[in-house]
């Protein structure tokens, strides 16, 4: 019974809540007149000016060729010494060491078959071959 007043209290709560703020929202709108005082704009060009220089431009203006001369300016123009052959070997060995890497073991087989690396910043505390 008590869950029965205190759900219909809730429900009479937020219909009252909704009442009162559709009340308050349902006042006039304020919005500014219209601007009383614009100054006329007057141009240098005559209308048949502007038009042949749109004309003359016309490639410029349309904006596939803006984009198609925006990416031609960005391209590199150097030579590279990196052929495709090894672009697809390094991609192939790097693919394969991910697949390793990422295999049911987590990599630990791989690891333990390459060679320690020392440096003088880090130390390699044990290391065993596979049997």
């Amino acid at each position: 019974m008590d869950q029965r007043i205190t759900s219909s209290f809730g429900f009479i709560g937020s219909v009252v809540a909704a009442a009162l703020a559709a009340a308050v929202m349902s006042g006039n709108a304020r919005a500014e007149g219209p601007i009383e005082n614009i100054p006329p704009i007057t141009g240098t060009l005559t209308r048949a000016e502007v038009h042949a220089e749109v004309m003359k431009h016309r490639a410029e203006i349309s904006s596939a060729y803006g984009e198609f001369a925006l990416q031609q300016e960005m391209r590199p123009h150097g030579q590279s010494g990196y052929t495709r052959a090894q672009a697809r070997a390094d991609y192939l060995a790097s693919r394969e060491e991910v697949r390793a890497m990422t295999a049911e073991d987590s990599g630990s087989q791989r690891l333990s078959r390459a060679p320690v690396r020392s440096s003088p910043s880090t130390t390699a505390v044990a290391a065993s071959e596979l049997r």
